[in-house]
């Protein structure tokens, strides 16, 4: 799977995640909450914050530690929620860690999109992928006022507005 970004589904303002298959046609729609968006999407665009998000000291643990991260997966999706995990590599041992998968996603992010392979369970996909042929009425392209409206909401949030 490729993380195309993250998208506001209108009209209820809800932030998701989409990935695309990389072989394929379908994408798979992640919703997730704000301050994960806000997260993951202030990663994306190299905006540094004051002090480290809790995505950021991740990250931090993880190269203190010698962690590798080796891949993220799309699990299951159960009563509407999706699951995730993290393979991890440290001195040789490799182990799994059940995540959100917007958890996953930032911290991903923050690693380098490019040097970690992101996976989805085909049962997943198969429940819950969508068949993008560009045509699809459902997936409506955000106005200019929408993503700037965002984008707005992005500058202005900081981590204590969620506390």
């Amino acid at each position: 799977m490729a993380l195309e970004g993250v998208r506001v589904e209108i009209p209820t303002n809800q932030p998701v995640i989409v990935l695309r298959e990389v072989d394929g046609e379908r994408t798979l729609p992640i919703f997730i909450g704000n301050p994960e968006a806000t997260s993951i999407v202030h990663a994306m665009q190299g905006i540094e914050t004051p002090r480290p998000m809790t995505h950021d000291l991740l990250k931090m643990v993880f190269d203190r530690q010698a962690i590798t991260l080796l891949r993220v997966e799309i699990t299951e999706l159960h009563d509407r929620t999706f699951h995730a995990e993290l393979e991890l590599e440290q001195a040789g041992v490799v182990s799994r860690l059940d995540v959100r998968p917007s958890d996953a996603i930032a911290l991903l992010v923050r690693i380098g999109v490019d040097s970690v392979p992101i996976f989805a369970d085909e049962a997943v996909l198969a429940e819950a992928g969508i068949v993008d042929d560009g045509s699809d009425p459902s997936a409506p392209e955000l106005a200019d006022e929408q993503i700037e409206e965002f984008r707005s909401f992005l500058d202005q949030v900081s981590p204590e507005d969620f506390a």
